[in-house]
């Protein structure tokens, strides 16, 4: 049954670890998986978090240590000692053992590293935590099986089991030549039916999916979503396998992705979520936010300009929200549909070109929708010229802002500029000041010649 913390439950175990009442809180946990227990730590200060985490079985408390979010996890590692943190990863695989000490200061993660009885695993663990961040590097494990293309299955079976010690999952058995160099893969059904001494070479199959350690993370999550893969090798850069990536790591990538660009689509410059304190709240909204403000600066400006043909046409300001909602919406929706193609790759070389020519398409039939309905309101409630202005005015700034949203985000993404930015205040506050120009010119030529 899903978990759901409810104020109650949450009261009930602050009030436990309050009065250490360790048989109670054993009991409410004993039943729930380890994701759940880091939804309650999550919501602790940290010395109930430090105790709660203390009482944990060994086995559960890594897992639960995985799963905290990134400052908790930070708050609670910071009152451990370097050897309570090696003893916490020991059990961990080389991928998530990196993890958790990449986040700690240099002299602590040499210190942890010191502690860890495992030599090779501490050995893994430091030649992880020294690639790039956002590489496959950075997101492989060390542990997997493999096999040389000269061993007969007999021999492949016992290294097998020799390697499967530290493996929690096999997918795969990959091939090597000689030279440790990547040359394949062999799936455990061809090697479950293939005679005893035929020999691995004979078996496996050449053709096989793999990334480079400098290759970007976006581009494995990309790879591994386009040919179905669960699980990907990595070599280096002399075609040596170093790792493996698999798909749990890449849903990790694909959700960060996501969030990342949800927050700047909302103008939120920093990653951040809503435990982070109220300053690192404020810091990553703010950028934005003064952007939008000097945008309505300037729309205020302009509508300041004119002045006199308010004052002799009044009704103009009754559609001025109605101009710039429609701009922002519409650049917004547009916006979207292309930052969505930049992401999933669908928008290359002279796809472009179409797919502009194919919003504004989109655009002009629906200005003709919105600037026809707008045009017998208009005509209704007041005189032909307001109807005209508005209806023309909405019809140019609905293709304005289709253009500006297909043309912004496709801008910043040649510039190596995030363009989630595109479908935020960005595009909003631009489609704003636009479209407030549009209407009040389009009004001073209407009602100056008619």
């Amino acid at each position: 049954m899903q978990f759901e913390l409810t104020t109650n439950i949450l009261d009930s175990l602050i009030l436990a670890i309050e009065e250490k009442n360790t048989a109670f809180l054993n009991k409410q946990l004993h039943d729930l998986y380890p994701q759940d227990i880091a939804i309650i730590i999550n919501q602790l200060n940290l010395d109930q978090a430090a105790y709660l985490y203390e009482i944990l079985d060994d086995d559960v408390a890594p897992i639960v240590l995985l799963e905290l979010d990134d400052d908790k996890r930070e708050e609670l590692l910071a009152t451990f000692s370097s050897k309570e943190i090696a003893e916490q990863i020991d059990n961990m695989d080389s991928d998530d053992a990196a993890d958790v000490i990449s986040e700690l200061p240099k002299k602590i993660q040499e210190e942890v590293l010191s502690h860890i009885e495992d030599i090779d695993q501490a050995s893994d663990i430091a030649e992880l935590i020294n690639f790039e961040e956002g590489t496959a590097g950075s997101l492989m494990a060390k542990e997997l099986v493999s096999v040389y293309a000269h061993e007969t299955v007999n021999a492949c079976i016992e290294e097998i089991r020799k390697q499967t010690d530290n493996v929690d999952v096999m997918y795969a058995v990959y091939v090597l030549d000689t030279n440790e160099r990547l040359i394949g893969m062999l799936s455990l059904k061809k090697l479950i039916i293939s005679h005893p001494l035929a020999k691995i070479e004979e078996i496996y199959e050449p053709d096989i999916q793999f990334v480079k350690t400098n290759t970007s993370t976006e581009d494995v999550a990309e790879f591994m979503q386009k040919f179905d893969l669960v699980v990907l090798p990595v070599v280096d850069q002399l075609g040596r396998l170093v790792g493996r990536i698999t798909i749990d790591d890449v849903m990790d990538v694909i959700k960060e992705n996501s969030e990342e660009n949800i927050q700047r689509m909302s103008g939120i410059s920093d990653d951040v979520d809503s435990n982070d304190k109220l300053w690192r709240l404020s810091r990553a909204r703010i950028p934005w936010l003064l952007v939008g403000l000097c945008g309505g600066i300037i729309g205020s400006r302009i509508i300041g300009s004119y002045e006199d043909q308010i004052k002799i046409h009044p009704e103009m300001a009754y559609f001025i929200p109605l101009i710039g909602a429609m701009g922002g919406n519409v650049g917004v929706q547009t916006s979207a549909i292309i930052v969505q193609g930049l992401a999933n790759n669908t928008l290359l070389g002279d796809n472009i070109g179409s797919k502009l020519l194919k919003e504004l398409g989109v655009g002009l039939i629906n200005g003709l929708i919105c600037s026809g309905l707008i045009l017998s309101y208009a005509f209704l409630i007041e005189d032909w010229k307001l109807a005209a202005t508005v209806s023309l005015a909405l019809m140019t700034v609905i293709l304005c802002a289709s253009f500006l949203g297909t043309f912004v985000p496709l801008t910043l993404n040649r510039f190596k500029i995030n363009p989630a930015l595109a479908t935020g205040p960005f595009v909003t506050t631009l489609n704003d000041i636009i479209g407030i120009t549009i209407y009040f010119f389009m009004g001073h030529i209407l009602y100056s010649f008619f």
